[in-house]
């Protein structure tokens, strides 16, 4: 009969240890911690005045409540929109950035999360693509020009 009920005991333990001590493929930390799907956005190659909105989605696999803080993009152009509520534990969220997509060339910026994580208060993310000058067939004016062998 001890046997029975010390079998019992350790599987019950074994079972309680092993949904607390991992979310979602990750060891389970004390406090809040970020995770996140992605560290870099590969825009590609997109058209000038795209839409230049793309999603990161952050995890907290910690035990107590994850706060963003603060979300600042490295310039003007790079706009990040984050979860203002905290984010419970095994939870998910997503923080929005919006590129301005009426610069061409290429995109290589940075978004910089201010959080209560455990592992740091702060968290990089990048975004990289480039946005192409737009072909005449859309738009964009022709410019014809006069050969300087032919004469008026």
């Amino acid at each position: 009969m001890k046997k029975i009920i010390l079998y019992i005991g350790l599987a019950i333990a074994f079972l309680g240890f092993s949904t607390v001590s991992v979310a979602q493929g990750n060891e389970l930390v004390q406090g809040a911690k970020m995770s996140l799907d992605k560290d870099v956005h590969d825009y590609g190659k997109i058209k000038k005045g795209a839409d230049g909105s793309c999603y990161f989605t952050i995890t907290n696999i910690g035990t107590e409540p994850l706060t963003i803080t603060n979300a600042k993009g490295s310039c003007g152009c790079t706009v990040p929109s984050w979860p203002k509520e905290p984010i419970i534990p095994g939870e998910s969220a997503k923080m929005k950035v919006t590129y301005a997509t009426n610069r061409v060339g290429p995109i290589n910026k940075s978004v910089t999360i201010t959080s209560n994580s455990v592992d740091g208060k702060v968290k990089m993310v990048k975004i990289k693509g480039e946005v192409l000058k737009p072909a005449p067939e859309d738009g964009a004016p022709v410019i014809k020009q006069k050969s300087p062998m032919l004469k008026n």
